[in-house]
């Protein structure tokens, strides 16, 4: 994978890409708040010689820092837009991991029509109608109520909290060990007051390509089980239990959660 560079007017996103090679599929990996491009190892790993690879450290994440927190989540998606366009990677396969399924959404809500397919990883819903006030009311308070953590107590369950294998455990470490608390409580606090904001938007964030959803059956951030749950019945969409894998099933079972997204590339057929 090579590291490139996209400017913005709130500093430089820092990102990955393997060799393009026309006629294969794309698919973009969005790593969730406070993870990086690393998140995604065993997928780069699993995939690269099949795919063209698209990852990145989110604005304000690891390398794509000082950045100031001062965007939204579409226009984090207009970013990623522009990205691909640079790439010439059409028609991707948007792969989000919580955070990053989030961004998802809002890039197809932005750009009907652009997207081969969406795969939400441990992500729930942005629709307005799948959450209650109150929880957004708590979305927008995460940086006070993290700053009363101390601070050995913020990473371990930072860590120990979205992970049940010691890979998972032991890769979220390195990303949390890269912020201080004023920084990872200034970023968890931001990211989660753009999705409240993007939420009350209330706009109608329609998936209008393939989809599927996947979920950790020991996933215990927030209501995640219960948003896939609803999700999955609501929308008619497939949703894919990894057995004992926790919030980041991606890095918890690797090769399960991989046979599953090339099952579900391979169905979209030719590029």
């Amino acid at each position: 994978m090579k590291e490139r560079v996209y400017e913005t007017k709130s500093g430089c996103i820092h990102y990955f890409v393997n060799e393009f090679r026309p006629g294969r599929q794309t698919l973009v990996m969005l790593p969730g708040l406070t993870a990086d491009h690393r998140l995604f190892d065993k997928q780069v790993e699993a995939f690269e010689d099949e795919y063209n690879l698209f990852t990145w450290d989110a604005p304000g994440h690891a390398a794509s820092r000082p950045f100031a927190l001062d965007f939204n989540l579409p226009e984090k998606a207009a970013w990623l837009h522009g990205i691909l366009e640079n790439e010439n990677l059409t028609r991707p396969v948007l792969i989000g991991q919580s955070m990053g399924g989030y961004v998802s959404q809002c890039f197809m809500e932005r750009y009907p029509g652009e997207c081969a397919g969406f795969i939400s990883i441990d992500s729930a819903p942005i629709k307005r109608c799948y959450v209650t006030g109150a929880e957004i009311w708590l979305l927008k308070r995460t940086e006070p109520m993290y700053r009363a953590f101390p601070w050995k107590m913020l990473q371990d369950l930072g860590v120990n909290g979205v992970s049940k294998t010691a890979y998972g455990r032991s890769i979220m470490r390195l990303f949390v060990n890269d912020y201080t608390k004023d920084e990872y409580c200034k970023l968890s606090g931001h990211g989660t007051k753009m999705l409240a904001d993007a939420m009350e938007a209330d706009l109608p964030y329609v998936i209008d390509c393939p989809a599927i959803l996947i979920c950790g059956t020991r996933d215990e951030s927030g209501s995640a089980k219960s948003y896939n749950k609803r999700w999955a019945k609501k929308e008619g969409l497939p949703l894919y239990w990894i057995r004992d894998a926790g919030h980041n099933a991606n890095t918890d079972a690797p090769d399960e959660v991989n046979g599953i997204i090339r099952k579900f590339v391979k169905s979209l057929g030719e590029v």
